[in-house]
Order: C-alpha cells, then structure tokens, then sequence
C-alpha cells in the first residue's frame, strides 16, 4: 500500500529524530485545538529524544498557540514555508514573499468582472491580514485563525517592495471555483514563477516558487539540524502536504484527506477526528 518503506528505517525507530506535524486536518479538528490523546503522545516523542516541529499553511501569528501546545523548540515553519521564525528568539530565519509585481498580476487576475463577486481574496504583509472587504467567508477564517483581518478596499494600495505577501490566497465556498482557478493558473504560471496549491478544497494559495512544506522541512533538518531525510518523519492531510510527505523518511498522510495526497504517503493514518497522529507516532516511532 502507497510507497515501500525502507524495512530496515521501521525496524530501527531510533532513526526518526525529527518529528514534523501538519495543523488543519492532521493534529486539530473541528474543534480546532489539539487533543490531550496527541498532546501525549507527542510528549511521548520527545521524551525519546526526538524532536518535533510544525509546517502549516497558517499565519505565524495563528500557528504560535499550537506550537506552544506541543512544547516545540523548534523553529516554527508557516504559510507553506515561506517564513521561517524561531518563537524562542523571535529571529526570522527565512522569508521568501510573493513579489509585488507578481501579486499586482494575481490581483489583476481575481478582480476579472467573472470572478470577483466569487472570491475573497487575502494578502499577508508582516503577518497581518489584508482584505478588500470582510466577506462571510474571511469572518469564518478569520475566527478560526483568531486574527482581525483589516479592510483596505483597493489591495494595491498596501503593497509596495518593502512590504510584499509573504502568501496570497483566494477564497470561495465553491469548491469548482478554486479547481478552476488553481488549473487555469497553473496553465499562466510555472514552478519557477509561483507555488500555487490548495491547503482545502476551498483555498486556493499562491507563494514564491522557493516555497513549499519540503523545502522548508528540508532546511530545518539539513540546514539547521544537521539531519538527513531518512531521519524525518512527516505528518500531513492535504496537496500542500505532498512535498513534506515526499521529502520524509517516513510520510504519513491522513485519513479522511484527498486519495492523491494518500497514495504518495508511505502509510495513511486514521482521520485527524479519531487522532490519527496518535496511531502514526505509536506505529513508527513508539
């Protein structure tokens, strides 16, 4: 089932020395909080010597709470990588924005007279939200995020060299509305020119081309911890996973996320709402 695993890394636990863990849909639910069963376990973990890290689509602002949840001394890996915080120093170790001429063209692009009144489209400057107006859709990710997204109307009027997004996204509650808007640009843009992805099925994300999960997860073990991917063990539900599921040792998708994200993991764990983490951790590192 999915891709092999190495025999002889499963059989020999003590080779997972870094732990890296998804928030939405992996360690919080609909209730948006970690359970104390994975709270535990993750405890478990460290108490092993293994160290345990976050990579989330989040906001640092929003990430932060699940990061103390867990005891992390890591550095915090959010909006897909694209910006790198130690929360312990508050020493920013990578930040790869959207370039302002490449969001003044996504811009262009979502206020087309067929697609505005569909979208809620988001900029991240310095960790802030930015919005055109507060839709219902942003006052629901906005409470979820436990952020207040500020309004600015026209959105270009925020962007400048010195403060470019370090994401942007695009929202809408209808899901072909995001599938098309996702291959349509991917048709526009190449790897090189953005990451585009979707972390639900109604988010559509777009950041530097430097940026995904794996890259980042890549550079907090190699370049910050001195460890190879052998050593890694990866923990995520949806398509903006598939790199940090790819890159790990040990990539494990969760139950209840698209089949494609499911079929390049090396185990599929039972969905976040039965504490799939739980299983996954007992299974490869306990």
């Amino acid at each position: 089932m999915n891709r092999e695993i190495n025999q002889s890394l499963t059989a020999e636990n003590s080779e997972i020395k870094l732990l890296v863990l998804d928030i939405d849909g992996t360690i919080a639910g609909e209730s948006n909080q970690i359970t104390e069963a994975v709270k535990q376990a993750v405890k478990a973990v460290q108490a092993k010597g293994v160290k345990v890290a976050i990579a989330t689509g989040r906001m640092y602002c929003s990430a932060l709470r699940f990061h103390q949840d867990i005891n992390s001394d890591l550095p915090l890996m959010v909006y897909q990588g694209a910006l790198i915080k130690d929360p312990g120093t508050e020493k920013v170790l990578q930040h790869l924005p959207v370039s302002k001429n490449m969001a003044l063209q996504l811009l262009d692009y979502f206020e087309q007279p067929e697609l505005r009144s569909l979208l809620s489209v988001h900029f991240y400057i310095n960790d802030r939200l930015y919005v055109r107006e507060i839709t219902p859709e942003t006052e629901i990710y906005a409470g979820r995020s436990n952020i207040q997204p500020i309004a600015v109307g026209d959105l270009r009027t925020v962007l400048d060299t010195e403060n470019e997004p370090t994401k942007v996204l695009a929202l809408s509650d209808d899901i072909e509305v995001i599938e098309r808007l996702l291959g349509s640009l991917r048709q526009q843009y190449t790897p090189a020119e953005l990451y585009l992805t979707t972390s639900v099925s109604t988010f559509f994300e777009a950041t530097n081309p430097g940026v995904n999960k794996g890259a980042a997860v890549r550079y907090l073990a190699e370049e910050i911890l001195g460890l190879a991917a052998s050593n890694v063990m990866a923990v995520g539900d949806n398509f903006n996973d598939v790199e940090m599921l790819e890159y790990a040792g040990i990539g494990v998708a969760m139950g209840g996320g698209p089949a494609e994200v499911q079929a390049i993991a090396h185990w599929v764990a039972p969905s976040v709402e039965e504490d799939g983490v739980v299983a996954a951790i007992e299974k490869f590192i306990l």
